[in-house]
């Protein structure tokens, strides 16, 4: 577990005169579970765009296994293994369960109806629906959908925004059982949660962000006793 995956250097990203990212830097190891906790509005979203390339960074460099990928298209990001779920699940609301996860394919070349199957192992409602409407779909059939559209592109390190957002108790605890799977299965994952505390249970380790900086890094199991991460995220 002791290989960097992601290795993020004084990356700043700025909206006018605004500094969304102030020059952080962190890194993933391959087989972790890392996540990135803040208040909203604390740089979250932006630091995973800026990785995958969505947004321009201002400074700083993205490395994903030795490679620099700063310069690279979105699409040539995702074809070497590094894959995000966005904020708000993003699906095609007009196209089929099964055309939507055919799209989180569309960079790959090899056959991957098997990959379908093993999305359906994981998310059995998806298959039963596969021929439904996306749009029609409850907020957690969308949020597994966006997650098995994104499996479908082979990721090496999944980017997760948000996944429990909006979500009834029961279905995050689901989503969260489902993030440890699929990390048990050997993908890394980097995860961006409102959810602290859930948050903090899952990961190995955790970086804490505000205003554009990290303030405070360890191991989950050490912040989640910290009185000051305790106080700011966790209620108490």
């Amino acid at each position: 577990m002791d290989k960097q995956l992601l290795k993020v250097d004084n990356l700043t990203v700025n909206y006018g005169a605004i500094r969304a990212l102030k020059g952080i830097s962190f890194e993933v190891k391959q087989g972790e579970i890392i996540t990135l906790i803040g208040a909203n509005g604390a740089g979250k979203t932006t630091t995973l765009h800026a990785i995958s390339n969505i947004i321009k960074k201002n400074q700083g460099d993205v490395f994903f296994d030795g490679v620099n990928i700063s310069s690279m298209s979105p699409d040539k990001i995702v074809s070497s293994g590094l894959v995000q779920v966005p904020e708000g699940r993003r699906i095609f609301a007009n196209l089929s369960v099964k055309d939507n996860l055919e799209m989180g394919a569309y960079t790959r070349k090899d056959p991957y109806k098997e990959d379908m199957e093993k999305v359906f192992g994981i998310f059995p409602r998806l298959k039963e629906r596969i021929k439904q409407v996306a749009g029609t779909l409850s907020g957690g059939e969308q949020q597994m959908l966006a997650m098995g559209r994104a499996l479908m592109a082979k990721p090496r390190l999944l980017l997760l925004d948000e996944p429990s957002m909006g979500l009834a108790p029961i279905l995050v605890d689901e989503i969260f059982s489902v993030i440890k799977g699929i990390n048990e299965t050997g993908t890394t994952i980097l995860l961006v949660e409102q959810n602290a505390y859930k948050a903090l249970n899952l990961a190995s380790r955790a970086y804490i962000l505000e205003t554009g900086e990290i303030v405070k890094s360890g191991n989950a199991a050490d912040l989640i006793k910290d009185e000051a991460v305790k106080a700011a995220y966790l209620g108490g």
